[in-house]
């Protein structure tokens, strides 16, 4: 027996029901690889066959194995051109009865297309997706690719008005489906801020406020521009302190973490920033905070976003992006333009002189989350349109 047909006899389960297999190849640890392991993990608890196809010694694949998830071990040095790549993923697909194959990462979608096209012209192919568009895709090569697709997944409706515009995608084949989260470890925990807090190992004298960014350290998330404008919003309201937590992106390796320390040591706001690793219970990180910041300059979709407003704190977030669609200015959170430290800057000093205003907005974002953001609707919408392939 060869190592990939090795590695599925040992992450094969039960194929009595329908079976599904997600592929991401994916090195990096972020929101589409963290949405990627939980999603897995939610459809396996609803009854489903469920395996994940990744690369080896990735962090998804350690995540997936540290949730018992079935895990089959994938390289892929020539990406859409790779034919033993295609072929070992066409032998994976067989082997776990493979019904439907979702691929979370555009990047692999030219693999699985080559894998159903040579090998598996039954299989179902989905892209559920994560990332914007960018440029026009409506050439030869895209046009082909997603055609194979037999359904897309947007996760806004703005995105999936961009997805029509961007690209040749039938539009009976586009579903929006938005991604959830578990609302009852964000909305409903008994875990008080004090608790938080300690759990976090932070000893903050009384009348603190905490800002805080969640989210891996990376250029696009704006930790640094946060950081310069603590340092001017201390000057009036010297009782802010901020708290951030997150990974390093592993395509810059530590150096964005290395600049935003050196700016926090340079600014003299070390005692007052407060640096954590990721965390598997980012719950605990929210419930510590008294306003949650979003500063990324184009976010897809923002799941911190959903977690901070399902935590009912109000959110200061940068109008760009899936944000526009998931807070409303004035409603479940504050928008500040892009770039703009002096709207950040002001946008928290409104909540600091209005408690009223900051709890308003925490109740309408959590409200807003509740009706239209669990994993159980995600679940159950995925699963209409997978059943619906036939």
């Amino acid at each position: 027996m060869n190592a990939v047909a090795a590695t599925v006899e040992r992450a094969a389960v039960s194929t009595g029901g329908f079976a599904l297999s997600l592929l991401c190849l994916s090195r990096s640890w972020g929101g589409l690889e963290l949405n990627t392991v939980r999603f897995a993990g939610w459809m396996q608890q609803r009854g489903w066959s469920v395996q994940l196809i990744t690369l080896p010694d990735s962090p998804l694949a350690a995540r997936a194995q540290e949730l018992n998830l079935p895990v089959v071990l994938l390289r892929n040095r020539l990406k859409a051109v790779d034919i033993v790549a295609a072929r070992q993923l066409a032998e994976v697909l067989r082997h776990f009865g493979t019904q439907s194959l979702m691929v979370t990462r555009n990047g692999d979608l030219g693999l699985a297309v080559l894998c159903k096209k040579c090998w598996v012209p039954s299989l179902r192919l989905v892209y559920q997706q994560h990332m914007q568009l960018g440029i026009t895709k409506r050439g030869l090569i895209h046009t082909l690719r997603y055609r194979a697709l037999d359904a897309w997944l947007a996760p806004l409706p703005g995105l999936a008005r961009q997805v029509l515009t961007k690209t040749r995608l039938p539009a009976t084949r586009l579903h929006v489906v938005p991604l959830g989260i578990e609302l009852k470890k964000f909305a409903y925990s008994s875990l008080t801020q004090a608790e938080a807090r300690a759990q976090l190992g932070l000893s903050l004298a009384p009348g603190t406020v905490l800002l805080g960014l969640i989210g891996r350290f990376d250029r696009g998330k704006g930790q640094k521009f946060v950081v310069k404008a603590l340092a001017r919003l201390r000057q009036q309201y010297p009782q802010l302190q901020l708290l951030l937590v997150g990974e390093s992106t592993l395509n810059e390796g530590n150096s964005y973490k290395n600049r935003v320390l050196a700016r926090i040591r340079r600014l003299r706001l070390s005692q007052v920033v407060h640096v954590r690793p990721f965390t598997p219970q980012p719950e605990v990180a929210y419930r510590a905070l008294d306003i949650a910041l979003v500063a990324s300059t184009n976010e897809t979709y923002g799941m911190v976003t959903l977690e901070a407003m399902a935590t009912g704190l109000p959110v200061v977030a940068c109008a760009t992006g899936g944000t526009l669609e998931l807070v409303e200015d004035g409603q479940t959170g504050l928008l500040f333009p892009l770039h703009n430290a002096e709207a950040l800057n002001a946008a928290i000093e409104r909540l600091l002189l209005s408690p009223d205003l900051a709890a308003r907005l925490g109740r309408q974002a959590k409200a807003h989350v509740l009706a239209g953001y669990s994993h159980q609707q995600q679940c159950a919408l995925t699963e209409q349109v997978l059943l619906g392939l036939g």
